[in-house]
């Protein structure tokens, strides 16, 4: 279930530097649910193919992240929102600051 949810958060950080057969492969595989004999029988290619294509996105999407480190900079970013959040604070404008940051994560 981890990988699942790693394989989602990069992909919307990092899906526009696949190309396009492997963002198809993707959606289909992550998003859609289909299996790697259905995903090959709509594109045409082998369950192997898809199997191939399915791990060469995975093998991009996790170097993506070790180079750019976007998903690791959201989260960060995200749980300082959170410990702001759960803090005691009647300031509103501080809190419209955190509003305002978390709309924009």
């Amino acid at each position: 279930m981890e990988k699942f949810i790693e394989i989602t958060y990069l992909f919307d950080f990092y899906h526009s530097l696949l190309t396009q057969k492997q963002q198809d492969i993707i959606v289909k595989y992550y998003f859609e649910d289909l299996s790697l004999a259905e995903i090959g029988e709509i594109l045409n290619i082998s369950r192997q193919g898809v199997y191939d294509s399915v791990k060469k996105a995975e093998h991009k999407l996790f170097e993506h992240e070790q180079k750019l480190k976007l998903w690791h900079k959201f989260k960060k970013q995200n749980n300082l929102l959170n410990q702001l959040e759960e803090l005691e604070i009647d300031n509103l404008a501080v809190k419209d600051l955190i509003h305002q940051l978390r709309s924009e994560l």
